[in-house]
């Protein structure tokens, strides 16, 4: 298995700069094309603006790319059907030289083993609705439980089960920090009405505990939710139904595993007339700018 830098990256390694990864399947996966790469390009400068060095994640050619240059960016804003890599399928698309997208999961894996302790996403998979008869549960959520990185984003998709995507976190011991609030956001939404286990206002604190559980050779990260900015919030009540109808037609279309998500996503832009999107651009940035002041933070202590 090969690492291979980005020039920034490497120069960020060599002078000991924070380093913010970047997962890739919200490029190939998450949106479509020109607004997946516009985004990208905004993400990245989201993290240079706040001090820190953007690494985006993805696999070509038999390697882990950490870190993107423009061309390699555009190049994979293009490419409809790279794999969506996990955990389960990592190893296969570097073995036969696939080209694939890093899900949080394998961003997780590829991160931790680039040194990197800082993750920024928009939102995290988890336990999809109807999991008690599909058993549809997100890699997602037990890789927070084994790879320690610190893993910033707006909640769990609120396409999901959030109850029992909470519960399945705090069964596998990963600590839920609400950041800045009590309650754990829903991606579009600030708020749900499920309490959050943690609360911390500071990136320092969330930096402090992240080294802490390293020093008690504790296993796995830790979830940062940041609540998605107010004046991109899509409200609940307006939301929860057009959850529902893309859902619905979803499973009457017999969509499953990797292709729900993609699909859901995709048809509530449509039914948002793309408020959705407006919306789900705005949360990443925002998640971008915290996961740079984390990674400043770790390196201010270090």
């Amino acid at each position: 298995m090969t690492l291979t830098y980005s020039e920034e990256v490497a120069d960020a390694r060599r002078d000991n700069r924070p380093i913010v990864a970047l997962e890739s399947t919200i490029i190939t996966h998450g949106m479509p094309y020109p607004q997946n790469l516009e985004t990208a390009r905004t993400v990245e400068q989201v993290v240079r603006d706040n001090g820190a060095v953007p690494a985006t994640i993805a696999i070509s050619g038999g390697e882990i790319h950490v870190g993107l240059n423009d061309a390699a960016l555009d190049q994979l804003a293009r490419t409809p059907d790279a794999m969506k890599l996990s955990r389960a399928d990592l190893a296969v698309a570097l073995a036969n030289g696939k080209t694939g997208a890093t899900t949080v999961a394998a961003t997780m894996i590829c991160a931790a083993r680039a040194g990197i302790d800082v993750f920024a996403t928009g939102g995290i998979g988890g336990v999809h609705r109807g999991a008690e008869a599909s058993f549809d549960i997100s890699a997602d959520l037990r890789e927070l439980s084994k790879t320690a990185v610190t893993v910033v984003c707006a909640g769990a998709k609120a396409i999901l089960d959030l109850p029992k995507t909470l519960e399945v976190l705090e069964t596998l011991g990963v600590p839920v920090i609400g950041y800045g609030t009590d309650v754990l956001p829903a991606f579009w939404s600030r708020t749900s009405e499920l309490a959050i286990p943690l609360r911390m206002d500071h990136a320092a604190e969330i930096a402090a505990a992240h080294k802490m559980r390293a020093s008690l050779g504790l296993e796995g990260g830790q979830l940062v939710t940041n609540p998605i900015p107010q004046e991109a919030e899509i409200p609940s009540d307006y939301l929860n139904p057009i959850i529902e109808q893309a859902v619905s037609e979803a499973e009457a279309q017999s969509i499953s595993a990797k292709k729900v998500t993609p699909f859901l996503l995709a048809r509530i832009v449509e039914l948002t007339a793309g408020r959705s999107l407006i919306s789900n651009i705005a949360l990443v940035k925002n998640n971008a700018r915290l996961g740079a002041e984390i990674a400043r933070a770790l390196q201010t202590d270090a």
